[in-house]
């Protein structure tokens, strides 16, 4: 079968449940989506590979599914910082900005570069992603790829401005928090010092059963199972 955009869609319209529906629905999705997961996907993901135009093609149609099923096959390589402002722009929720969007974004050359855009946008969702993609590439690139001077400023931000910041901009910034304090280890000691400063943060959740993790409790239990500098593969 020759996949098109068409027929990523039936397929994935075959794939959906109504309950799933609603369950995504509680996390910010809205219509038009089918309610497929994520798990269900990843075969036929597989099957396609990487194929940035057809991604492109299914990011576009505004559906919740196809537009997070197009993060999984599209190609970094071929996407340039236009192409990601285009993304952002349409993620209009954190399942898309912070998941889909980042985690294509962490693949990338620019993706600091990009990630600082957004952090300093104001923006709801592009400071999520921005700071999503700082958690992902932290926990995933050697300590020598950043810059320590760097990401002390950005632990002194999260310290000042947290509590401040649009709601799921404060889950993002809170989760960095806790991915310089495990896997960054040239700031673990001041990542540690933030976490107790800023303390419980309060995100609306919705109507689901997610809770906001207490950067502080997450870095000692880090500590106390030796996981400290522990690397995620890219």
């Amino acid at each position: 079968m020759i996949m098109t955009p068409e027929t990523i869609m039936h397929e994935l319209e075959a794939l959906g449940s109504e309950q799933t529906k609603k369950t995504y629905i509680a996390h910010g999705a809205h219509e038009p989506l089918f309610g497929v997961l994520t798990g269900a996907m990843k075969p036929l993901a597989k099957k396609i590979k990487r194929n940035q135009p057809l991604a492109d093609a299914l990011y576009a149609t505004g559906n919740y599914d196809a537009m997070y099923f197009a993060g999984l096959i599209a190609d970094p390589n071929r996407m340039t910082e236009a192409d990601f402002e285009r993304w952002i722009e349409a993620a209009y929720c954190y399942a898309l900005s912070d998941f889909t969007v980042a985690n294509v974004l962490v693949e990338t050359g620019f993706a600091q570069t990009v990630a600082d855009r957004w952090i300093d946008s104001g923006k709801e969702f592009y400071m999520s992603s921005g700071w999503s993609c700082y958690c992902r590439l932290l926990g995933m690139l050697p300590d020598g790829e950043f810059h320590s001077d760097k990401i002390r400023v950005m632990l002194d931000q999260v310290r000042n401005t947290i509590h401040n910041q649009p709601n799921r901009t404060r889950y993002a910034m809170n989760n960095f928090v806790i991915a310089a304090g495990i896997s960054y280890l040239p700031l673990h000691a001041e990542a540690a010092a933030a976490a107790q400063a800023v303390g419980k943060v309060h995100v609306d959740m919705g109507k689901t059963a997610c809770r906001v993790p207490l950067a502080a409790q997450y870095i000692q239990k880090a500590v106390d199972a030796g996981r400290l500098g522990s690397k995620r593969k890219p």
